[in-house]
């Protein structure tokens, strides 16, 4: 049961980035609004780790920062960055679809990479959940006005948080999940800051309501608590975890609706059912286990 409410509360907090972020780069460029969040997110879980818990957590050693610099470009240089990019020039409901082509990547990676067999009811759960979210969001697809480059941009930085979630479940870390958070974040900080301040213009950006409003939602309760919420769930299962995705266009929906005045139609509630029923269906052994 305690998987089951992280996987819903980590549903409804990462669905809320797409809109965060459509709000804070109204007031600033996308790499800026993104290198912003990185160091508030990551230093200050860094600062509560080394500082409030002073004692409690050690210093990464060795391979470890090799393993986090990886998985920091991985899962935050390039999958936040190129997010954060495509969202100027695609809608928020489209970017909450994205989010459903990573159990696709992950359930492919870990196939090859980790060798591990898919049951045929994950499959079926996978396919229900992929159907789900095709049907919710068809009219925003229908309606969408997105560039085909900004789609590119934004499955590629899917492709790349697949990866970094297989390469994740792959190390047998030893630091404790608020420290690899906040080194992954920071560092995946500095690796882009250059290329940021080389091509924003620091100039234009408006420190007003939407740029403080979106990025402290996106400092806190997405970078911080969302991520903390996957790596629970990666650590027990990367495949598994990667379900609870489906529901985070659902959320999208509702939030889109209520603060961009998107439409939810019985689209959207005839996709919500498909993707809880493939939900369930991919948890059915865990269901089934608290009989």
């Amino acid at each position: 049961m305690r998987q089951v409410v992280f996987g819903v509360l980590f549903a409804m907090l990462w669905a809320s980035a797409s809109v965060a972020t459509k709000i804070g780069i109204r007031s600033a460029e996308p790499l800026i609004l993104a290198n912003f969040r990185f160091f508030l997110a990551g230093g200050g879980m860094l600062l509560f780790a080394y500082l409030i818990q002073k004692g409690k957590h050690r210093m990464p050693q060795g391979k470890e920062w090799r393993q986090l610099l990886t998985f920091g470009f991985l899962n935050t240089t390039l999958y936040l960055s190129l997010y954060v990019i495509s969202m100027k020039s695609v809608s928020a409901g489209i970017g909450t679809l994205a989010t459903a082509t990573n159990p696709l990547f992950i359930m492919a990676i870990s196939a090859l990479w980790l060798k591990r067999p898919l049951r045929w009811y994950e499959l079926t759960g996978m396919f229900l959940g992929l159907s789900g979210v095709a049907v919710a969001t068809y009219p925003l697809l229908a309606e969408s006005h997105g560039s085909v480059a900004g789609l590119i941009i934004l499955l590629t930085g899917m492709l790349s948080v697949s990866v970094a979630t297989v390469y994740y479940s792959r190390i047998e870390w030893e630091l404790p999940n608020l420290v690899i958070n906040g080194w992954q974040v920071f560092l995946g900080g500095l690796l882009l800051l250059p290329f940021t301040c080389l091509t924003s213009d620091f100039s234009t950006t408006r420190y007003d309501i939407n740029f403080w409003g979106g990025l402290l939602w996106l400092v806190l309760p997405v970078s911080v608590t969302a991520l903390q919420l996957f790596f629970y769930l990666v650590k027990r299962d990367a495949v598994r975890a990667s379900l609870w995705l489906f529901l985070c266009p659902v959320f999208g929906f509702i939030y889109a609706a209520i603060l961009l005045h998107e439409a939810v139609t019985l689209f959207t509630w005839g996709g919500t059912i498909l993707v809880i029923a493939g939900l369930y269906l991919g948890q059915r052994e865990k269901f089934a286990a608290k009989k």
